[in-house]
Protein backbone atom coordinates (compact mmCIF):
# COMPACT_ATOMS: atom_id res chain seq x y z
CA UNK A 1 0.00 0.00 0.00
CA UNK A 2 1.31 3.69 -0.96
CA UNK A 3 1.61 6.21 1.89
CA UNK A 4 1.46 9.26 0.43
CA UNK A 5 1.98 12.52 2.11
CA UNK A 6 -1.45 13.80 3.76
CA UNK A 7 -0.60 17.39 3.34
CA UNK A 8 0.66 16.87 -0.20
CA UNK A 9 -2.64 15.24 -0.86
CA UNK A 10 -4.66 17.52 1.14
CA UNK A 11 -3.20 20.67 -0.87
CA UNK A 12 -3.17 19.25 -4.29
CA UNK A 13 -7.32 18.83 -3.59
CA UNK A 14 -7.33 21.90 -1.99
CA UNK A 15 -5.55 24.15 -5.03
CA UNK A 16 -6.78 22.24 -8.01
CA UNK A 17 -10.36 20.78 -7.15
CA UNK A 18 -9.56 17.02 -6.99
CA UNK A 19 -11.23 14.57 -5.87
CA UNK A 20 -9.12 12.81 -2.68
CA UNK A 21 -8.76 10.03 -4.64
CA UNK A 22 -7.44 11.31 -7.76
CA UNK A 23 -4.92 13.70 -5.62
CA UNK A 24 -3.94 10.89 -3.58
CA UNK A 25 -2.92 8.57 -7.01
CA UNK A 26 -1.00 11.73 -8.12
CA UNK A 27 1.08 11.77 -5.18
CA UNK A 28 1.63 8.32 -5.41
CA UNK A 29 3.66 8.90 -8.59
CA UNK A 30 5.70 11.84 -7.36
CA UNK A 31 3.70 14.74 -8.27
CA UNK A 32 3.16 16.54 -5.51
CA UNK A 33 2.95 21.01 -6.72
CA UNK A 34 0.48 22.19 -8.48
CA UNK A 35 2.62 22.70 -11.18
CA UNK A 36 3.39 19.16 -11.98
CA UNK A 37 -0.31 18.04 -11.38
CA UNK A 38 -1.20 20.67 -14.43
CA UNK A 39 1.24 19.33 -16.95
CA UNK A 40 0.25 15.42 -15.68
CA UNK A 41 -3.70 15.96 -16.13
CA UNK A 42 -3.50 18.69 -19.47
CA UNK A 43 -0.24 17.19 -21.38
CA UNK A 44 0.44 19.76 -24.05
CA UNK A 45 2.21 19.63 -26.92
CA UNK A 46 3.78 23.27 -26.87
CA UNK A 47 5.63 21.84 -23.51
CA UNK A 48 7.64 19.63 -25.43
CA UNK A 49 11.75 20.27 -25.14
CA UNK A 50 13.98 22.33 -27.83
CA UNK A 51 14.68 18.99 -30.15
CA UNK A 52 18.03 20.66 -30.29
CA UNK A 53 19.46 19.30 -26.63
CA UNK A 54 19.81 16.05 -27.56
CA UNK A 55 23.38 15.23 -28.01
CA UNK A 56 25.19 15.45 -31.74
CA UNK A 57 21.56 16.26 -33.83
CA UNK A 58 23.45 19.31 -34.75
CA UNK A 59 25.69 17.38 -36.67
CA UNK A 60 23.13 14.95 -37.92
CA UNK A 61 21.16 18.31 -39.02
CA UNK A 62 23.69 19.61 -41.00
CA UNK A 63 24.94 16.49 -42.94
CA UNK A 64 21.20 15.45 -43.51
CA UNK A 65 20.83 19.08 -45.26
CA UNK A 66 24.16 18.67 -46.92
CA UNK A 67 22.69 15.17 -48.20
CA UNK A 68 19.73 16.93 -49.50
CA UNK A 69 21.47 20.11 -51.13
CA UNK A 70 23.54 17.53 -52.67
CA UNK A 71 20.28 15.26 -53.74
CA UNK A 72 22.46 12.54 -52.27
CA UNK A 73 20.95 9.28 -51.95
CA UNK A 74 19.92 8.38 -47.86
CA UNK A 75 19.17 5.30 -46.56
CA UNK A 76 17.51 4.90 -43.07
CA UNK A 77 18.46 1.52 -41.68
CA UNK A 78 16.16 0.42 -39.24
CA UNK A 79 15.05 -2.65 -36.75
CA UNK A 80 11.96 -5.33 -36.82
CA UNK A 81 10.56 -4.70 -34.01
CA UNK A 82 7.49 -2.20 -33.93
CA UNK A 83 9.30 0.62 -32.43
CA UNK A 84 12.28 0.22 -35.40
CA UNK A 85 9.15 -0.01 -37.93
CA UNK A 86 7.36 3.26 -36.79
CA UNK A 87 10.54 5.56 -36.48
CA UNK A 88 11.45 4.32 -39.82
CA UNK A 89 8.05 5.18 -41.50
CA UNK A 90 8.09 8.50 -39.16
CA UNK A 91 11.34 9.77 -40.96
CA UNK A 92 10.45 8.02 -44.37
CA UNK A 93 7.99 10.13 -44.52
CA UNK A 94 9.38 13.26 -43.95
CA UNK A 95 12.28 13.16 -45.74
CA UNK A 96 10.58 11.95 -48.68
CA UNK A 97 7.77 14.81 -48.17
CA UNK A 98 10.57 17.32 -47.92
CA UNK A 99 12.98 16.72 -50.26
CA UNK A 100 15.26 13.73 -49.62
CA UNK A 101 16.12 11.22 -51.82
CA UNK A 102 15.36 8.55 -49.35
CA UNK A 103 15.15 4.69 -48.86
CA UNK A 104 14.86 1.88 -46.46
CA UNK A 105 16.23 -1.47 -45.04
CA UNK A 106 15.02 -3.28 -42.41
CA UNK A 107 17.10 -6.14 -41.29
CA UNK A 108 16.19 -9.81 -41.60
CA UNK A 109 15.53 -11.33 -37.51
CA UNK A 110 16.88 -14.90 -38.45
CA UNK A 111 19.29 -14.46 -41.34
CA UNK A 112 20.77 -11.05 -40.13
CA UNK A 113 20.09 -10.75 -36.61
CA UNK A 114 19.58 -7.24 -34.70
CA UNK A 115 21.20 -3.96 -35.24
CA UNK A 116 23.54 -3.22 -38.27
CA UNK A 117 25.53 -6.32 -37.90
CA UNK A 118 27.92 -7.14 -40.93
CA UNK A 119 25.53 -9.41 -42.24
CA UNK A 120 23.08 -6.97 -42.17
CA UNK A 121 25.12 -3.88 -43.49
CA UNK A 122 26.49 -5.89 -46.51
CA UNK A 123 22.97 -6.49 -47.73
CA UNK A 124 21.87 -3.19 -47.48
CA UNK A 125 24.73 -1.48 -49.39
CA UNK A 126 24.07 -4.43 -51.78
CA UNK A 127 20.36 -2.90 -52.11
CA UNK A 128 20.58 0.42 -51.84
CA UNK A 129 24.12 1.71 -52.46
CA UNK A 130 25.01 4.94 -50.50
CA UNK A 131 27.07 7.30 -49.13
CA UNK A 132 25.25 8.25 -46.03
CA UNK A 133 23.17 5.84 -43.80
CA UNK A 134 20.74 6.64 -41.00
CA UNK A 135 20.46 3.64 -38.31
CA UNK A 136 17.06 4.33 -36.02
CA UNK A 137 16.79 1.90 -32.97
CA UNK A 138 20.01 0.67 -33.20
CA UNK A 139 23.56 0.98 -33.82
CA UNK A 140 25.00 2.55 -29.96
CA UNK A 141 27.02 -0.21 -30.23
CA UNK A 142 28.01 -1.25 -33.54
CA UNK A 143 31.04 -0.52 -33.56
CA UNK A 144 32.57 -2.84 -36.08
CA UNK A 145 29.79 -2.33 -38.10
CA UNK A 146 29.65 1.74 -38.52
CA UNK A 147 33.45 1.15 -39.15
CA UNK A 148 33.15 -1.06 -42.00
CA UNK A 149 30.87 1.36 -43.78
CA UNK A 150 33.14 4.35 -42.90
CA UNK A 151 36.09 2.40 -44.92
CA UNK A 152 33.89 2.45 -47.80
CA UNK A 153 33.39 6.21 -47.70
CA UNK A 154 29.84 5.75 -45.74
CA UNK A 155 28.67 8.13 -43.56
CA UNK A 156 26.95 6.80 -40.47
CA UNK A 157 24.54 8.78 -38.52
CA UNK A 158 23.03 6.68 -35.35
CA UNK A 159 19.28 7.64 -33.55
CA UNK A 160 18.84 5.24 -30.78
CA UNK A 161 17.76 5.01 -26.89
CA UNK A 162 19.75 1.74 -26.27
CA UNK A 163 22.77 1.46 -24.18
CA UNK A 164 26.13 2.34 -25.74
CA UNK A 165 29.25 0.61 -25.95
CA UNK A 166 32.72 1.81 -24.62
CA UNK A 167 34.21 3.08 -26.73
CA UNK A 168 31.84 4.32 -28.88
CA UNK A 169 31.09 3.30 -32.38
CA UNK A 170 32.90 5.84 -34.79
CA UNK A 171 29.32 7.47 -35.85
CA UNK A 172 29.99 10.62 -37.74
CA UNK A 173 26.40 11.66 -35.33
CA UNK A 174 25.29 9.44 -32.45
CA UNK A 175 22.15 10.90 -31.31
CA UNK A 176 21.12 8.94 -28.01
CA UNK A 177 19.93 10.76 -24.94
CA UNK A 178 22.00 8.41 -22.96
CA UNK A 179 25.36 10.57 -23.68
CA UNK A 180 23.59 13.41 -21.71
CA UNK A 181 22.07 13.31 -18.09
CA UNK A 182 20.32 16.63 -19.31
CA UNK A 183 18.73 14.83 -22.47
CA UNK A 184 18.45 11.08 -20.56
CA UNK A 185 15.83 12.28 -18.25
CA UNK A 186 12.81 11.43 -20.88
CA UNK A 187 13.27 7.73 -21.72
CA UNK A 188 12.44 8.43 -25.26
CA UNK A 189 12.06 5.23 -27.81
CA UNK A 190 13.50 5.71 -31.00
CA UNK A 191 10.00 6.39 -32.55
CA UNK A 192 9.78 9.71 -30.23
CA UNK A 193 13.09 9.92 -30.80
CA UNK A 194 12.30 10.28 -34.73
CA UNK A 195 9.61 12.71 -34.27
CA UNK A 196 12.66 14.69 -32.44
CA UNK A 197 14.86 14.54 -35.28
CA UNK A 198 11.50 15.42 -37.36
CA UNK A 199 10.71 18.21 -35.59
CA UNK A 200 14.84 19.59 -35.27
CA UNK A 201 14.77 19.01 -39.27
CA UNK A 202 11.83 21.02 -39.80
CA UNK A 203 12.64 24.31 -37.67
CA UNK A 204 15.93 24.18 -39.62
CA UNK A 205 14.01 24.09 -42.97
CA UNK A 206 11.70 27.04 -42.12
CA UNK A 207 14.90 28.86 -41.02
CA UNK A 208 16.34 28.45 -43.90
CA UNK A 209 13.16 29.43 -45.34
CA UNK A 210 13.23 26.46 -47.76
CA UNK A 211 9.52 25.45 -49.34
CA UNK A 212 7.76 23.04 -47.57
CA UNK A 213 8.81 23.20 -44.40
CA UNK A 214 6.44 26.28 -42.88
CA UNK A 215 3.54 24.15 -43.70
CA UNK A 216 4.35 21.24 -42.75
CA UNK A 217 2.15 19.43 -39.62
CA UNK A 218 4.12 17.53 -37.67
CA UNK A 219 1.09 16.55 -35.83
CA UNK A 220 0.42 14.12 -38.25
CA UNK A 221 3.02 11.54 -36.74
CA UNK A 222 1.78 11.81 -33.45
CA UNK A 223 -0.57 7.89 -34.47
CA UNK A 224 3.16 6.56 -35.02
CA UNK A 225 4.77 7.85 -32.60
CA UNK A 226 2.21 6.40 -30.06
CA UNK A 227 2.36 2.88 -31.53
CA UNK A 228 6.23 2.70 -31.02
CA UNK A 229 5.99 4.47 -27.97
CA UNK A 230 3.26 2.12 -26.42
CA UNK A 231 4.65 -0.61 -28.17
CA UNK A 232 8.48 -0.75 -26.84
CA UNK A 233 7.21 -0.19 -23.25
CA UNK A 234 9.41 3.15 -22.30
CA UNK A 235 7.76 4.83 -19.45
CA UNK A 236 4.50 6.84 -20.15
CA UNK A 237 6.03 9.67 -18.12
CA UNK A 238 7.02 13.44 -19.21
CA UNK A 239 7.43 13.84 -22.88
CA UNK A 240 6.65 10.58 -23.36
CA UNK A 241 3.12 11.35 -22.16
CA UNK A 242 2.71 14.50 -23.85
CA UNK A 243 3.08 12.74 -27.19
CA UNK A 244 1.31 9.39 -26.03
CA UNK A 245 -1.77 11.16 -24.99
CA UNK A 246 -1.76 13.45 -28.56
CA UNK A 247 -0.98 10.40 -30.23
CA UNK A 248 -3.50 8.29 -29.26
CA UNK A 249 -6.41 10.88 -30.18
CA UNK A 250 -4.69 11.18 -33.78
CA UNK A 251 -4.57 7.33 -33.90
CA UNK A 252 -8.37 7.08 -33.05
CA UNK A 253 -9.14 8.98 -36.40
CA UNK A 254 -6.16 8.27 -38.14
CA UNK A 255 -6.60 8.91 -42.04
CA UNK A 256 -3.63 6.14 -42.75
CA UNK A 257 -5.16 3.73 -44.62
CA UNK A 258 -2.89 0.93 -43.09
CA UNK A 259 -3.70 1.61 -40.00
CA UNK A 260 -7.49 1.89 -40.77
CA UNK A 261 -7.24 -1.91 -42.07
CA UNK A 262 -5.04 -2.72 -39.61
CA UNK A 263 -7.64 -1.52 -36.96
CA UNK A 264 -10.24 -3.79 -38.90
CA UNK A 265 -8.87 -6.99 -39.22
CA UNK A 266 -7.47 -6.88 -35.44
CA UNK A 267 -11.56 -5.81 -34.43
CA UNK A 268 -9.43 -2.34 -32.67
CA UNK A 269 -12.85 -0.07 -31.15
CA UNK A 270 -13.04 3.21 -30.53
CA UNK A 271 -11.46 5.08 -28.14
CA UNK A 272 -7.49 4.19 -28.84
CA UNK A 273 -5.86 3.59 -25.78
CA UNK A 274 -2.78 1.63 -24.65
CA UNK A 275 -4.41 -1.62 -24.56
CA UNK A 276 -5.69 -1.38 -28.07
CA UNK A 277 -2.28 -0.28 -28.93
CA UNK A 278 -0.41 -2.61 -27.03
CA UNK A 279 -2.31 -6.06 -27.34
CA UNK A 280 -4.18 -5.49 -30.67
CA UNK A 281 -2.43 -3.37 -33.19
CA UNK A 282 0.92 -3.64 -32.05
CA UNK A 283 0.96 -7.59 -31.64
CA UNK A 284 0.41 -7.71 -35.48
CA UNK A 285 3.03 -5.14 -36.55
CA UNK A 286 5.37 -7.31 -34.74
CA UNK A 287 4.37 -10.18 -36.03
CA UNK A 288 6.06 -10.27 -39.40
CA UNK A 289 9.39 -8.91 -37.86
CA UNK A 290 9.62 -12.08 -35.52
CA UNK A 291 8.69 -14.83 -38.38
CA UNK A 292 10.32 -12.93 -41.23
CA UNK A 293 10.76 -9.64 -41.91
CA UNK A 294 9.03 -6.80 -40.78
CA UNK A 295 8.77 -5.09 -44.92
CA UNK A 296 5.18 -5.66 -44.54
CA UNK A 297 4.70 -3.76 -41.57
CA UNK A 298 6.40 -1.02 -42.98
CA UNK A 299 4.52 -1.31 -45.97
CA UNK A 300 1.57 -1.07 -44.60
CA UNK A 301 2.11 2.14 -42.48
CA UNK A 302 3.01 3.91 -45.53
CA UNK A 303 0.99 2.80 -47.90
CA UNK A 304 -1.97 5.07 -49.92
CA UNK A 305 -3.75 2.30 -51.81
CA UNK A 306 -7.04 0.71 -49.92
CA UNK A 307 -6.69 -2.64 -51.58
CA UNK A 308 -3.10 -3.20 -50.51
CA UNK A 309 -3.70 -1.59 -47.11
CA UNK A 310 -6.76 -3.98 -46.74
CA UNK A 311 -4.14 -7.43 -47.93
CA UNK A 312 -1.07 -6.06 -46.10
CA UNK A 313 -3.51 -5.93 -42.86
CA UNK A 314 -4.85 -9.62 -43.93
CA UNK A 315 -1.59 -10.49 -44.25
CA UNK A 316 -0.10 -9.70 -40.68
CA UNK A 317 -3.13 -10.94 -39.07
CA UNK A 318 -2.35 -14.40 -40.29
CA UNK A 319 0.89 -13.93 -39.57
CA UNK A 320 -0.15 -12.93 -35.74
CA UNK A 321 -2.04 -16.11 -35.71
CA UNK A 322 1.22 -18.27 -36.75
CA UNK A 323 3.41 -16.35 -33.88
CA UNK A 324 0.40 -17.06 -31.32
CA UNK A 325 0.90 -21.00 -32.42
CA UNK A 326 5.09 -20.85 -32.25
CA UNK A 327 4.86 -19.09 -29.14
CA UNK A 328 2.00 -21.28 -27.22
CA UNK A 329 4.11 -24.25 -28.33
CA UNK A 330 7.46 -22.73 -27.16
CA UNK A 331 6.48 -21.39 -23.87
CA UNK A 332 4.97 -24.83 -22.90
CA UNK A 333 8.30 -26.67 -23.86
CA UNK A 334 10.15 -24.30 -21.65
CA UNK A 335 7.95 -24.13 -18.99
CA UNK A 336 8.34 -27.54 -18.04
CA UNK A 337 11.30 -27.65 -18.38
CA UNK A 338 11.93 -25.22 -16.32
CA UNK A 339 9.23 -26.75 -13.86
CA UNK A 340 10.58 -29.61 -13.63
CA UNK A 341 14.66 -28.55 -12.44
CA UNK A 342 13.72 -24.89 -10.82
CA UNK A 343 15.43 -24.83 -7.52
CA UNK A 344 14.27 -21.45 -6.11
CA UNK A 345 17.72 -21.07 -4.04
CA UNK A 346 20.03 -21.68 -6.89
CA UNK A 347 17.74 -20.01 -9.63
CA UNK A 348 17.67 -16.36 -8.91
CA UNK A 349 18.09 -15.88 -13.13
CA UNK A 350 16.58 -18.77 -15.11
CA UNK A 351 18.71 -19.39 -18.22
CA UNK A 352 16.84 -21.83 -20.44
CA UNK A 353 17.46 -22.45 -24.66
CA UNK A 354 16.70 -25.03 -27.50
CA UNK A 355 18.02 -25.22 -30.94
CA UNK A 356 14.19 -25.71 -32.07
CA UNK A 357 13.09 -22.59 -30.26
CA UNK A 358 12.26 -20.03 -32.60
CA UNK A 359 14.20 -16.55 -32.33
CA UNK A 360 11.34 -14.72 -33.02
CA UNK A 361 9.62 -15.87 -30.39
CA UNK A 362 11.74 -15.95 -27.45
CA UNK A 363 11.58 -12.64 -25.75
CA UNK A 364 7.73 -13.36 -25.02
CA UNK A 365 8.15 -16.71 -23.88
CA UNK A 366 10.47 -14.79 -21.45
CA UNK A 367 8.09 -12.44 -20.21
CA UNK A 368 5.51 -16.10 -19.80
CA UNK A 369 7.91 -17.65 -17.62
CA UNK A 370 8.81 -14.47 -15.64
CA UNK A 371 5.41 -14.09 -14.48
CA UNK A 372 5.21 -17.56 -13.23
CA UNK A 373 8.34 -17.50 -11.16
CA UNK A 374 9.12 -13.55 -10.72
CA UNK A 375 13.17 -14.14 -11.93
CA UNK A 376 14.76 -12.83 -14.63
CA UNK A 377 14.54 -15.29 -17.39
CA UNK A 378 16.75 -15.63 -20.56
CA UNK A 379 15.17 -18.00 -23.33
CA UNK A 380 17.07 -18.85 -26.11
CA UNK A 381 16.53 -20.42 -29.49
CA UNK A 382 18.46 -21.79 -31.92
CA UNK A 383 20.40 -19.72 -34.96
CA UNK A 384 22.92 -21.81 -36.99
CA UNK A 385 25.87 -22.49 -34.94
CA UNK A 386 25.11 -19.62 -32.22
CA UNK A 387 21.81 -19.77 -30.35
CA UNK A 388 20.17 -16.15 -29.80
CA UNK A 389 18.31 -14.73 -26.99
CA UNK A 390 15.84 -12.95 -25.43
CA UNK A 391 15.55 -11.49 -21.72
CA UNK A 392 13.08 -9.75 -19.75
CA UNK A 393 14.18 -9.04 -16.13
CA UNK A 394 12.79 -7.33 -12.33
CA UNK A 395 12.89 -4.40 -10.81
CA UNK A 396 16.47 -4.49 -8.63
CA UNK A 397 18.27 -6.93 -11.29
CA UNK A 398 19.77 -4.71 -14.24
CA UNK A 399 19.91 -7.13 -16.87
CA UNK A 400 22.26 -5.17 -19.99
CA UNK A 401 24.15 -4.77 -17.07
CA UNK A 402 24.45 -8.39 -15.97
CA UNK A 403 25.41 -9.41 -19.63
CA UNK A 404 27.84 -6.38 -20.26
CA UNK A 405 29.46 -8.19 -16.88
CA UNK A 406 28.98 -11.93 -19.09
CA UNK A 407 30.45 -10.52 -22.22
CA UNK A 408 33.57 -12.71 -22.28
CA UNK A 409 31.07 -15.80 -22.92
CA UNK A 410 28.96 -13.93 -25.35
CA UNK A 411 29.20 -13.29 -29.08
CA UNK A 412 26.66 -9.77 -28.91
CA UNK A 413 24.69 -8.15 -25.92
CA UNK A 414 22.95 -5.41 -25.63
CA UNK A 415 19.38 -3.29 -24.44
CA UNK A 416 18.28 -2.17 -21.43
CA UNK A 417 18.29 -3.01 -17.39
CA UNK A 418 14.38 -4.69 -18.29
CA UNK A 419 14.68 -5.69 -21.22
CA UNK A 420 17.99 -7.04 -23.37
CA UNK A 421 19.53 -10.08 -26.22
CA UNK A 422 22.48 -11.51 -26.76
CA UNK A 423 23.99 -13.78 -28.93
CA UNK A 424 26.17 -17.50 -27.66
CA UNK A 425 28.06 -20.82 -28.68
CA UNK A 426 25.57 -23.13 -26.94
CA UNK A 427 28.17 -24.51 -25.44
CA UNK A 428 28.32 -21.95 -23.09
CA UNK A 429 25.32 -21.96 -22.06
CA UNK A 430 25.75 -23.28 -18.52
CA UNK A 431 28.97 -21.64 -17.68
CA UNK A 432 26.68 -18.12 -18.71
CA UNK A 433 23.87 -19.59 -16.81
CA UNK A 434 26.45 -20.19 -13.27
CA UNK A 435 28.03 -16.42 -13.87
CA UNK A 436 24.95 -14.80 -14.67
CA UNK A 437 23.22 -16.32 -11.16
CA UNK A 438 26.69 -15.38 -9.33
CA UNK A 439 26.44 -12.00 -10.11
CA UNK A 440 22.40 -12.31 -9.07
CA UNK A 441 23.32 -13.39 -5.42
CA UNK A 442 25.77 -10.15 -5.50
CA UNK A 443 22.80 -7.64 -6.77
CA UNK A 444 19.57 -9.57 -5.78
CA UNK A 445 17.46 -8.91 -2.49
CA UNK A 446 14.69 -11.10 -1.59
CA UNK A 447 12.13 -8.54 -1.77
CA UNK A 448 13.00 -8.48 -5.47
CA UNK A 449 11.86 -11.99 -6.22
CA UNK A 450 8.46 -11.50 -4.66
CA UNK A 451 5.42 -10.73 -7.25
CA UNK A 452 4.44 -6.71 -5.99
CA UNK A 453 0.59 -5.87 -5.94
CA UNK A 454 1.20 -2.16 -5.42
CA UNK A 455 -2.35 -0.15 -4.24
CA UNK A 456 -2.81 3.28 -4.65
CA UNK A 457 -5.46 3.59 -1.63
CA UNK A 458 -7.61 1.69 0.42
CA UNK A 459 -11.74 2.47 -0.71
CA UNK A 460 -15.28 0.78 0.53
CA UNK A 461 -16.99 -0.81 -2.34
CA UNK A 462 -20.12 1.66 -1.88
CA UNK A 463 -18.13 4.47 -2.87
CA UNK A 464 -17.16 3.23 -6.26
CA UNK A 465 -19.12 4.09 -9.00
CA UNK A 466 -18.88 4.72 -12.72
CA UNK A 467 -18.34 8.76 -12.03
CA UNK A 468 -15.72 7.72 -10.11
CA UNK A 469 -14.63 5.55 -12.51
CA UNK A 470 -14.16 8.61 -15.10
CA UNK A 471 -12.67 10.13 -12.92
CA UNK A 472 -9.70 7.87 -12.52
CA UNK A 473 -8.98 7.98 -16.48
CA UNK A 474 -8.00 11.69 -16.24
CA UNK A 475 -4.92 9.70 -14.90
CA UNK A 476 -4.79 8.08 -18.74
CA UNK A 477 -2.65 7.17 -20.32
CA UNK A 478 -1.47 4.30 -17.89
CA UNK A 479 2.06 2.66 -18.80
CA UNK A 480 4.91 1.61 -17.55
CA UNK A 481 5.90 4.56 -15.12
CA UNK A 482 2.27 5.49 -14.64
CA UNK A 483 0.41 2.06 -13.53
CA UNK A 484 -3.06 1.39 -13.68
CA UNK A 485 -4.83 2.60 -10.53
CA UNK A 486 -5.23 -0.21 -8.14
CA UNK A 487 -7.07 0.07 -5.42
CA UNK A 488 -7.45 -2.16 -2.03
CA UNK A 489 -11.33 -3.01 -1.15
CA UNK A 490 -11.85 -5.09 2.25
CA UNK A 491 -14.42 -7.27 4.13
CA UNK A 492 -15.93 -8.59 1.36
CA UNK A 493 -18.35 -11.42 0.46
CA UNK A 494 -19.86 -13.56 -2.40
CA UNK A 495 -23.45 -12.27 -3.53
CA UNK A 496 -24.50 -15.30 -5.52
CA UNK A 497 -21.71 -18.41 -6.65
CA UNK A 498 -19.24 -17.32 -8.12
CA UNK A 499 -19.18 -18.57 -12.49
CA UNK A 500 -16.24 -20.31 -14.23
CA UNK A 501 -15.31 -18.69 -17.42
CA UNK A 502 -13.63 -20.63 -20.77
CA UNK A 503 -11.58 -23.09 -17.55
CA UNK A 504 -8.88 -20.23 -16.94
CA UNK A 505 -11.30 -17.16 -15.82
CA UNK A 506 -14.02 -16.51 -13.04
CA UNK A 507 -16.45 -14.14 -12.77
CA UNK A 508 -18.04 -13.13 -9.82
CA UNK A 509 -20.54 -11.00 -7.38
CA UNK A 510 -18.82 -9.28 -4.31
CA UNK A 511 -20.77 -7.46 -2.33
CA UNK A 512 -19.93 -5.21 1.70
CA UNK A 513 -23.62 -5.42 2.27
CA UNK A 514 -24.98 -3.50 -0.47
CA UNK A 515 -25.02 -3.24 -4.45
CA UNK A 516 -23.49 -5.88 -5.60
CA UNK A 517 -20.52 -5.40 -8.33
CA UNK A 518 -19.27 -7.04 -11.17
CA UNK A 519 -15.18 -8.70 -10.66
CA UNK A 520 -14.07 -10.98 -13.48
CA UNK A 521 -10.87 -12.52 -12.86
CA UNK A 522 -8.66 -12.89 -16.12
CA UNK A 523 -6.15 -15.81 -16.25
CA UNK A 524 -7.15 -17.34 -12.59
CA UNK A 525 -6.36 -20.90 -14.19
CA UNK A 526 -6.04 -23.42 -10.85
CA UNK A 527 -5.80 -20.48 -8.42
CA UNK A 528 -8.06 -20.57 -5.71
CA UNK A 529 -11.60 -18.67 -5.91
CA UNK A 530 -11.91 -16.27 -2.89
CA UNK A 531 -14.00 -17.69 0.29
CA UNK A 532 -15.90 -16.59 3.23
CA UNK A 533 -14.94 -12.96 3.96
CA UNK A 534 -11.83 -11.86 1.91
CA UNK A 535 -9.99 -8.54 0.84
CA UNK A 536 -9.69 -7.58 -3.04
CA UNK A 537 -6.76 -5.94 -4.59
CA UNK A 538 -8.77 -4.72 -8.16
CA UNK A 539 -8.74 -2.24 -11.32
CA UNK A 540 -12.40 -0.56 -11.13
CA UNK A 541 -12.93 -0.05 -15.04
CA UNK A 542 -16.39 0.56 -17.14
CA UNK A 543 -17.70 -2.66 -18.25
CA UNK A 544 -20.47 -2.55 -21.04
CA UNK A 545 -22.90 -5.29 -22.10
CA UNK A 546 -25.74 -4.39 -24.74
CA UNK A 547 -24.98 -0.71 -24.82
CA UNK A 548 -25.71 -1.00 -21.12
CA UNK A 549 -22.43 0.38 -19.04
CA UNK A 550 -21.53 -0.64 -15.64
CA UNK A 551 -19.22 -0.96 -12.84
CA UNK A 552 -16.80 -3.31 -13.04
CA UNK A 553 -13.88 -5.23 -10.94
CA UNK A 554 -10.63 -6.82 -12.38
CA UNK A 555 -9.35 -8.39 -9.70
CA UNK A 556 -5.69 -8.14 -9.30
CA UNK A 557 -5.17 -10.50 -6.32
CA UNK A 558 -7.07 -11.45 -3.01
CA UNK A 559 -6.33 -12.82 0.57
CA UNK A 560 -8.63 -13.38 3.28
CA UNK A 561 -9.76 -10.57 5.27
CA UNK A 562 -8.34 -10.21 8.84
CA UNK A 563 -10.47 -11.14 11.88
CA UNK A 564 -12.85 -8.25 12.63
Amino acid sequence: MATPSPESTEALRRERGLSGLVATCLVNRGIVTTEAADAFLDPRLKSLSDPMVLPDIRLAIDRLFLARERNESLVIFGDYDVDGVTSTAILTEVFTTLGWQCSQYLPHRRDEGYGLSQAGVENCLARHPTSLLLAVDCGSTAVEAIGWLNSRGVDVLVLDHHQLSDPLPPALALVNPLRSPEAAIVPFCSAGLAFKLAHALVKHGRELGLAGFDTYNLKTLLDLVALGTVADLVPLIGENRILVHAGLERLDGTSRLGLQALKRVSRTRSPMGVYEVGFQLGPRLNAAGRLETAEDALRLLLCDRESEAQSLAEVLDLQNRERQEVEKRIAQEAGERVRSRFDPQRDLVIVEGDSSWHIGVVGIVASRVLREFHRPTLILGGDGTLWRGSGRSVSGFDLAGALRDCSDLLEKHGGHAMAAGLSIDPARVEAFRQRINDLARERLRPEHLQPEVRIDASIALRSLSLPVVADLRRLEPFGMGNPVVQLAIRGLTHARPPQRLKEQHWKFWVTDGGTPVETVWWGAGDRPVPEGRFDLAVIPEAGDYGGRRFLQLRLIDWKPSDPA
